[in-house]
């Protein structure tokens, strides 16, 4: 059952997916209907789950539950964004990808690139990147877009 965003609570269960490059307005129109008629859908053993999704930046598509998830419902959610994957010939499940803020501009480069601009100091610890390990809507809100050092990629400077 579709919700928006805004109102599920920050302890929903949520999933980040990162594209390797920025949606087109043609394509988000397209991903829009597909992950409305998904959520609309969305059910835990007949149930219908309290859900939504947002796409941040033309990049990033987010999916909040606020319900327990099984493993059926969790791999039925995965599915939807594969098959995006598939008509877009786009990546969103790779999570050898890094994305990370330069000016204005999101950069998305594989995780050897991102550590090859840590030594070359092309990346700090104040550059801001997107931790998609994030896991719900309240971590989301505080923990996604932040700089490097308050993330997991700060393991990579020394």
């Amino acid at each position: 059952m579709f919700v928006p965003f805004n109102t599920l609570p920050e302890t929903s269960k949520l999933w980040v997916y990162q594209a390797n490059n920025a949606f087109s307005e043609d394509q988000l129109t397209i991903i829009d209907a597909l992950l409305e008629k998904f959520i609309n859908q969305w059910q835990r053993h007949g149930a219908d789950l309290e859900s939504s999704y947002k796409i941040v930046y033309n990049q990033f598509i987010v999916i909040a539950v606020n319900d327990t998830v099984s493993g059926c419902s969790i791999d039925a959610s995965v599915h939807v964004i594969q098959e995006i994957e598939k008509h877009f010939n786009v990546e969103l499940t790779n999570k050898l990808q890094v994305a990370f803020r330069s000016d204005t501009n999101i950069n998305t480069v594989s995780l050897a690139d991102f550590k090859k601009y840590i030594a070359l100091n092309k990346i700090s610890k104040h550059t801001i990147v997107f931790n998609n390990m994030v896991d719900t809507i309240g971590t989301f809100q505080t923990q996604w877009e932040v700089p490097a050092n308050q993330s997991w990629h700060n393991k990579y400077f020394k």
